[in-house]
């Protein structure tokens, strides 16, 4: 299983300069570990799409099925008091926002605080760089 951050996630279901990479690693390793926020994340992406132009409506609705579809066979870190004292020491460590030091902090949490040979899959600089330091095999 990986954990995967919203950035990694929208390229699985909409078609992305990296999303071949993204399929790719899904394709080795089918386990799918995710924030509780990460659907809405991946939600707000979308209908910023639809705003912007970029999908129909209907493509939007599609690719929320699809999103839909990968959260019910996916793990899920639900939030914690533990999860919110993590994000917190993140955001006093690493140039994190509040999000996706929500992200990582899931990430630990998952892996019992120990991120040595755990991978956390991400397309977000500042997130990687972060999640790295944190020990995580940050992919691709």
């Amino acid at each position: 299983m990986r954990f995967w951050d919203a950035s990694a996630v929208v390229p699985l279901v909409v078609e992305q300069p990296r999303s071949d990479a993204m399929r790719r690693l899904l394709s080795i390793d089918s386990g799918i570990v995710f924030w509780w926020g990460t659907p809405v994340e991946c939600a707000s992406a979308v209908a910023r799409a639809v705003r912007e132009g970029v999908f129909e409506v209907r493509d939007g609705r599609r690719v929320l099925r699809l999103l839909d579809d990968l959260w019910a066979s996916a793990a899920e870190v639900l939030p914690s008091s533990q999860v919110r004292a993590r994000a917190v020491r993140l955001l006093a460590v690493h140039p994190l926002r509040a999000s996706d030091s929500l992200q990582l902090a899931a990430g630990l949490v998952w892996c019992g605080e120990r991120p040595a040979g755990a991978s956390f899959v991400c397309l977000d600089e500042r997130l990687r760089n972060a999640a790295a330091t944190e020990g995580f095999e940050v992919l691709p």
